[in-house]
């Protein structure tokens, strides 16, 4: 899976450089995701810039993802959701747990 990790301070900005986040690339996300919370990170943005479609797996992950920075005191937000996406997660209710940007200069901004 193709991932990039930036930093703004404190926040770790995970970049999700795939066009489909699907239940096959879940376990390398979710690992890409309990290292950088293992390693300290308590801010995270993921970046969904790049994702076109996300499967219900994918939503259940997120919600684990959710879990997992919540159980260390930590937050997780979301940018740059593309329609399709963004509709998937209206659709779930995601947005009532973890916040949604537009622009990552606003989640930033947001911590």
């Amino acid at each position: 899976m193709n991932l990039q990790v930036d930093s703004s301070g404190d926040v770790k900005i995970l970049r999700i450089k795939e066009e489909r986040l699907v239940y096959t690339k879940l376990p390398d996300f979710l690992a890409q995701v309990t290292g950088l919370v293992e390693s300290g990170t308590r801010k995270l943005i993921l970046d969904f810039s790049a994702v076109r479609y996300v499967d219900s797996a994918s939503i259940g992950c997120l919600m684990n993802v959710y879990r997992l920075l919540a159980d260390q005191a930590g937050v997780v937000k979301l940018v740059g959701l593309q329609d399709r996406v963004e509709t998937m997660v209206g659709m779930t209710g995601l947005q009532n747990l973890i916040e949604v940007y537009r622009e990552e200069k606003a989640a930033l901004a947001s911590f």
